[in-house]
């Protein structure tokens, strides 16, 4: 389904749309201050990975509708070959057949599972595709939401961990050395698929700003509205919807949040929220959400994940030898004041 929209937002000299971050269901619009100027952007919204996309454009682009759609096609077509959900897409296929066999993949996804071991070797192994069965184990797949056995967590856990996964590059071929592995891309899949599909966008119209997002946890943002210095984006308080955590002006770059507002159970008093650290089985807790900027949004998607599961501490070392990541974390604390790490001040 494609959802057409005119938007008119007043009072924004600086900047067009301001899009709430942390896991909403429906995106919100926040005033900067007062000015007198208008600026007319063109929404169009479709359904796809269990959330809602948004491309968003200046009013006078040519063709926007077209645009739109294209951007979604790839959207969909990504859907059916990296959800976990579809039986037929090429990670169920190696999930199936990987085990003790070499599975030849596209170059693509050969590229991107390459990037997803790179990144959990740089974040310690607190990101990790490889962690489908602990997901199963505690019921965040298909459901019902159970907190397993500490046999049942550690059976899961033996199954997770890129040391059970073999690439062979000269091939582009995946072979798991563990049975029962299964990899779960749904903490880089939709950042992924925003990439791809403003990578079609700038080969078409390189020089259109657009800012396209994926159900608020994760945008990119191309190019500058009315030559300003970035579209304005809001991170929203995970808790306190009529707070902000911070304002940044976002162009060229990607922002994505992780919190676990909305994905949780609650099992005997106490809530136990959906982002599961993988190296101890547990769900991470020392953050109620973080956000990272980043070049791309694959990358800003799997290190908020990662710094979730990480904490304050380690997400600083990683920023500090990562000059071009930033964070804001948001400590899970009463009263907590929000900390901004490596160059996620700029722009604000």
């Amino acid at each position: 389904m494609l959802r057409r929209e005119f938007l008119q937002i007043r009072h924004l000299a600086s900047s067009t749309e301001q899009i709430v971050l942390g896991g909403l269901d429906e995106l919100s619009s926040v005033e900067a201050p007062s000015s007198k100027e208008e600026i007319t952007v063109i929404r169009q919204s479709h359904r796809a990975m269990a959330t809602t996309f948004e491309v968003i454009l200046p009013y006078g682009t040519p063709n926007p509708w077209e645009l739109a759609t294209i951007a979604f096609k790839e959207i969909d077509r990504l859907e059916g070959q990296l959800s976990a959900y579809h039986e037929t897409s090429e990670i169920s296929r190696i999930n199936r057949y990987a085990f003790g066999m070499d599975i030849s993949v596209e170059n693509w996804l050969f590229d991107l599972i390459q990037q997803c071991r790179t990144l959990s070797v740089e974040t310690v192994g607190a990101f990790d595709i490889t962690a489908g069965a602990l997901i199963k184990a505690w019921g965040f797949f298909r459901g019902p939401g159970r907190v397993p056995s500490d046999d049942d967590r550690m059976a899961a856990l033996s199954k997770v961990g890129f040391r059970h996964l073999a690439l062979n590059s000269s091939k582009r071929t995946v072979r798991f050395l563990q049975s029962g592995l299964e990899l779960n891309l749904g903490s880089i899949g939709k950042g992924f698929a925003l990439d791809r599909a403003a990578c079609l966008l700038q080969s078409i119209c390189p020089t259109t700003p657009r800012l396209l997002h994926a159900g608020h946890s994760s945008v990119y943002a191309m190019g500058s509205p009315m030559g300003q210095k970035g579209w304005t984006v809001g991170i929203r308080h995970p808790w306190n919807p009529h707070e902000r955590l911070a304002l940044l002006r976002l162009r060229d770059r990607a922002l994505a949040t992780s919190a676990a507002t909305y994905r949780f159970l609650e099992y005997k008093g106490q809530r136990f929220g959906h982002l599961l650290d993988p190296r101890t089985g547990w769900p991470a807790s020392s953050l109620t959400s973080a956000s990272v900027l980043a070049a791309t949004a694959a990358v800003a998607d799997a290190l908020s994940t990662a710094f979730f599961v990480l904490g304050p501490n380690a997400a600083s070392c990683y920023c500090e030898t990562h000059p071009e990541i930033g964070a804001i974390l948001l400590p899970a604390i009463p009263r907590a004041r929000p900390i901004f790490l490596g160059n996620a001040t700029d722009g604000c």
